[in-house]
């Protein structure tokens, strides 16, 4: 069964910082990219940042990028985001994806966890 969890969220002040993971099982971890998408009360869910396989490469929102950081550690299976200099517009529900467009093709979703800017 496969399954993400996340962890790590809260209520954070603005220019904090906070780290979230997400723990992987299930699935064979290293074939899939992951991902974090997040999405704020009222919007659209959106990509955050997206890292490799084998974590070789990473893209970022252009609204994050400098700001947070994308890891991933395989024989733990777990995908981290660093979040730094946090603003009120980082306030959203943020979400762990794994996807393989190969056989056998997987897109799964984590259940969120909440990040709340504010002071």
């Amino acid at each position: 069964q496969v399954q993400l969890v996340e962890s790590g969220g809260g209520l954070v002040q603005p220019g904090g910082s906070l780290t979230l993971s997400c723990a992987a099982s299930g699935f064979t971890f290293s074939t899939c990219d992951m991902s974090w998408y997040r999405q704020a009360p009222g919007k659209e869910r959106e990509l955050v940042a997206v890292i490799s396989r084998a974590g070789s490469s990473t893209k970022y929102a252009d609204s994050v990028k400098g700001r947070f950081t994308i890891s991933r550690d395989n024989d733990k299976n777990t995908v981290y985001l660093r979040a730094n200099n946090l603003n009120p517009e980082d306030t959203a529900v943020y979400y762990c994806n794994a996807h393989r467009a190969f056989w056998p093709k997987l897109d799964s979703w984590g259940q969120g966890t909440q990040v709340t800017v504010s002071s």
